[in-house]
């Protein structure tokens, strides 16, 4: 288990030795807060993180493939936490 200031989460895969705590906190973005699963790769040498929900699991291989270089590093969290679901009177 991974205690971020994020909330906790399981590193399901990592290529690399990419995940940093430090890096992960600094780039993490409330948006994120909706999703289960959260990858990380670096590109240009910057962190970038996308979320994907539990439906949406079996993309993830596909978005590494598309979307990033080959062999570049990246990870797998898994949110132990509830996801966060935003109600209507937060979106107004």
């Amino acid at each position: 288990m991974i205690e971020t200031e994020h909330g906790n989460f399981e590193i399901i895969k990592e290529h690399k030795d990419a995940f940093d705590l430090k890096a992960f906190n600094e780039r993490y973005i409330d948006y994120l807060d909706k999703y289960v699963y959260i990858v990380g790769d670096i590109s240009a040498e910057m962190l970038r993180l996308k979320g994907f929900s539990q439906k949406g699991y079996d993309n993830i291989g596909d978005y590494l493939m598309e979307s990033t270089s080959l062999n570049t590093p990246y990870y797998i969290l898994k949110r132990l936490d509830e996801p966060k679901v935003e109600t209507d009177e937060e979106k107004e």
